[in-house]
């Protein structure tokens, strides 16, 4: 369940809609009302002006209460957030809604109050409030596994050996019915922070993608920066001077501390602002901490020697003030948390003594690196601005890292960037540096190549909008910035700058909330922008440029897909499907939560549900068109902790359960006709088991020190991987076995490519009377050649050599007697960065061999394909801005 591929999934993948009630006035483009995806709370109701007394916190619960048939929200489940003020005497409430006392994720519901006193009044409120929740409350996996599990979400044995493992507690992924969860952030040795969320019931990981480190709430009173890092007492305010890295020098705010020496610490302001020099620290060492003993940057006098300006300690100083004063004296922000807490910036830290060429918020500061051939990044001003509004985001409408929302917090950062740059430097909006982010960091070029990110490229949605799953770029954040961004930049080039940037951060800091997706930031800048009182014609031009981007309702279904949909939103991360004869077989969040669902491939009826509501995962699932097969693994019983479970896909028939283990692993489950086929893994090895007309399951034999994996079941005939190790390296041959005579009919030698070295077989299908693999070289640095062989092991043919530019680098293989699909990705990022033409891609050949085709023409992300009959393929598709259950009967060929 939950979210496990785009949090777009999360949140409503299909745009809210507009009500009828209420309507708003002619020629005004702001809705009166939106209606809520996937939940009866509507997520936007404005133009109201109703009488609500008393302290703000208990007058908007009470109004909330006092209209049941409006807003299907209890108010029991609300915790007060934050109550902020505005200009003007309004008021904000922003409330966390609470399953059980457990948070919600994303569940926020807001109310804007205007007037004092008795003549306090409700003008609007919405927000994601989640009315279908029945999960459980009560974790019934143990801690300590729950931990293990979430150590599963880290790819390398390494950084799982070494990783700080941070628990956030529990949480409800609030899909359909929701999924209570544990919320890890784990830290590793090398790389990014990864967030996991753990199945509670299950212990299964339904997410784990890159973060920037949510931390724990900081004690009552305290913000996160000044829970970091507080000035130390007996400072007193004093200026000096700096050079900066461009060598100027300019005058700096200093305190001066009780041994006569200065620091690099602002005392002016209503935030106490800091900068630290690491001297060259690896950057981990300063992620969401400091080292013993740091302090700010120092000397004996009030004027600073050179260093501070080649490590840009001056410029991070400096610019963390001009931020500062941006929000305050623009926007009435006191400081990144709303609080006053402390600014916090660290320099000059490297990755592992190499130079870091990046700068990142990590929740609590700034931790900014060098080079190469580069300027240290906080010289330029809107990379500062840039990553301290990442604070300010997170202090307000806290978006989720991940997908469209993930996408807008890197557009609000952008746009507030560019917005702080533009007005400190007196740049005008024409000029053709204002939209670029980045610009001034090269020594040498022009600024237009030396920008990061520009928002005047023009990108729409329906153009440009690179549907991908959370592996890259954590489903897309900073490759769709631009596209939410670009909307805001136009806002801000047609009304007056002011203006624009007070309609902006109203609207994030009044309306915005974690699951919000790119038409859910249109109407919540247009509702902001009828708070501050702009004309219909003003309203008229906002909405106008998220038009100009293709931000507006209905998006995905003019994007141009020639895929239909099965299954929208797609949020498990062990959603998989299977076919066969018609049908499919999934886990997904259907009318009856989420489980295993059977549906039909044209898309007929309505999914039928196949596994009990007993409190565990059933998942990865197999069916020959007749009957599914599956894996049941967690829940309260420790006596089913993992079961192979089979029923009809009618729904009707009884759920059978075939084999059960306490201490086992049980994965690989396939089925054909009466037979069944799973592996069971324990004391390192992992070993096929056959069930034959329902009867006992039965180990088969490998020799000492074997193992199989990847099961393929087929008429009759049981194929798998097979390894062992042979010195230092890792064997691995296909193999077939008949159950009818109960014997190895081939256990193919290693039968690499031509000319090539040693390789590894992976990715097994049956089909048309074949055996199907991938050989792979052993080094994993190349594409693989498609083989086909007789199950006696005689004829081995080559299907797709490794020379075609688009051979696959992974698995798996689907086949049907007539064609084989095969997905090609990537490695890596490519060197001109990441398209949608270069994201994964499904291709398909015949089974008697040809050329290659395309399946779909879809632009997007492409994933986890199973074949039907024919040439018929169903796959998981991320084109939309969610990822979608799609089909298609024959391949589009050339796109």
């Amino acid at each position: 369940m939950a979210v496990a591929t785009v949090v777009a999934a999360l949140a409503p993948g299909v745009p809210p809609v507009l009500a009828a009630a209420a309507p708003a006035s002619d020629g005004d483009p702001v809705p009166a009302l939106v209606t809520g995806g996937g939940t009866e709370a509507p997520q936007l109701v404005t133009g109201l002006s109703e009488p609500a007394p008393g302290e703000p916190a208990a007058a908007a619960l009470a109004h909330l209460a006092a209209h049941p048939d409006r807003y299907r929200i209890d108010p029991g489940e609300l915790a007060e957030l934050a109550t902020t003020e505005a200009p003007g005497g309004r008021r904000t409430v922003r409330f966390e809604q609470r399953h059980g006392g457990v948070p919600v994720l994303g569940g926020q519901y807001l109310v804007r109050l205007s007037g004092q006193g008795a003549g306090q009044k409700v003008e609007s409120a919405g927000g994601r409030y989640f009315t279908a929740l029945t999960a459980p409350t009560v974790a019934t996996v143990p801690a300590e596994e729950l931990r293990r599990s979430a150590l599963d979400g880290l790819d390398d044995a390494r950084d799982r050996a070494g990783a700080d493992v941070e628990d956030l507690g529990p949480v409800v992924l609030p899909d359909g019915a929701g999924l209570l969860a544990e919320r890890f952030v784990l830290h590793p040795a090398s790389g990014r922070a990864r967030e996991v969320f753990v199945d509670a019931a299950t212990g299964a990981v339904v997410l784990a993608h890159d973060t920037r480190a949510p931390r724990p709430e900081p004690a009552a009173g305290e913000s996160a920066a000044t829970a970091a890092t507080a000035p130390a007492e007996g400072l007193q305010p004093a200026t000096g001077t700096a050079p900066e890295a461009h060598g100027r020098t300019v005058a700096v705010n200093l305190a001066r501390r009780p041994d006569g020496g200065y620091q690099f610490t602002d005392l002016t302001r209503t935030s106490v602002i800091s900068t630290y020099d690491a001297a060259g620290g690896d950057f981990l060492d300063y992620q969401r901490k400091m080292p013993a003993g740091a302090a700010p940057l120092s000397s004996a006098t009030p004027a600073f020697p050179a260093a501070a300006g080649s490590s840009g300690a001056t410029d991070a100083h400096v610019n963390a003030g001009i931020v500062h004063d941006f929000f305050r004296d623009r926007l009435g922000r006191n400081g990144l948390d709303g609080k006053g807490g402390a600014i916090v910036s660290v320099v000059n830290v490297t990755d592992l003594g190499t130079p870091f060429p990046n700068a990142f918020w990590d929740r609590t500061k700034m931790v900014y690196g060098n080079g190469p051939g580069r300027y240290p990044f906080p010289v330029a001003l809107d990379v500062a601005a840039h990553e301290m509004t990442h604070g300010v985001v997170q202090n307000t409408a806290n978006f989720f890292d991940l997908g469209q929302p993930g996408a807008m917090n890197e557009a609000v950062a952008d746009y507030f960037g560019n917005a702080v740059e533009v007005t400190a430097r007196g740049t005008a909006m024409d000029d053709p540096t204002a939209p670029l982010l980045g610009e001034s960091l090269c020594p040498t070029g022009t600024p237009q190549a030396c920008a990061e990110r520009r928002l005047d490229d023009r990108r729409t949605t329906v153009a440009d909008f690179l549907g991908t799953r959370h592996e890259i770029d954590a489903g897309g954040v900073h490759l769709n910035a631009t596209i939410f961004g670009g909307a805001l930049w136009d806002i801000r080039r047609a009304l007056d700058p002011l203006t624009a940037d007070r309609l902006v951060y109203r609207a994030l800091a009044d309306y915005l909330t974690p699951l919000d997706d790119f038409v859910a930031g249109r109407n919540a800048v247009l509702a902001a922008g009828r708070d501050l009182g702009l004309t219909k014609r003003q309203l008229r031009t906002v909405a106008a440029a998220f038009d100009a981007h293709g931000i507006k309702e209905g998006w995905q279904q003019r994007i141009g897909i020639d895929s239909r949909a099965l299954l929208r939103d797609v949020t498990t991360g062990m959603a998989a499907p299977a076919a066969a004869h018609g049908r499919w077989v999934m886990r997904a969040d259907g009318a009856a939560g989420v489980g295993l669902y059977a549906g039909a491939l044209d898309g007929r009826g309505t999914p039928v549900r196949l596994s009990p509501e007993d409190g565990r995962s059933h998942s990865w699932a197999d069916t020959d068109g007749t009957n599914a097969a599956w894996v049941a693994k967690g829940g309260s019983d420790p006596r089913a902790a993992q079961e192979v479970l089979t029923a009809p896909l009618s729904g009707t028939g009884p759920v059978r359960s075939v084999f059960r283990s306490t201490t086992e692993q049980v994965g690989a489950v396939r089925i054909s006709g009466t037979d069944l086929a799973f592996t069971v893994s324990s004391d390192g090895r992992t070993v096929p088991h056959v069930s034959r007309d329902g009867g006992a399951p039965v180990a088969l034999p490998l020799p000492e020190g074997h193992s199989a994996t990847g099961l393929v079941l087929r008429d009759g005939l049981l194929g798998w991987v097979e390894t062992w190790q042979e010195g230092e390296r890792l064997v691995t041959v296909p193999t077939v076995h008949s159950l009818a005579t109960g014997t190895v009919t081939a256990r193919f030698p290693e039968h690499a490519p031509a000319g090539s070295g040693p390789s590894l077989a992976t990715s097994l299908a049956l089909a048309g009377g074949r055996l199907l693999w991938l050989d792979l070289p052993d080094d994993h640095a190349a594409r693989g050649t498609i083989r086909s062989a007789a199950p006696d092991g005689s004829g081995i043919v080559d299907l797709l050599s490794a020379d075609f530019p688009q051979a696959p680098r992974t698995g798996p293989l689907a086949a049907s007697d007539q064609a084989v699909t095969f997905r090609y990705e990537n490695e890596k990022k490519p060197a001109g960065g990441w398209t949608n033409a270069a994201l994964p891609k499904l291709w398909q050949i015949p089974l008697a061999g040809g050329a290659p085709q395309r399946v779909s023409c879809d632009r997007g992300g492409q994933y986890e394909a199973a074949a039907d009959e024919g040439t018929r393929v169903v796959w998981l598709d991320a084109t939309a801005g969610t990822t979608d259950l799609v089909v298609r009967d024959r391949p589009a060929g050339r796109c």
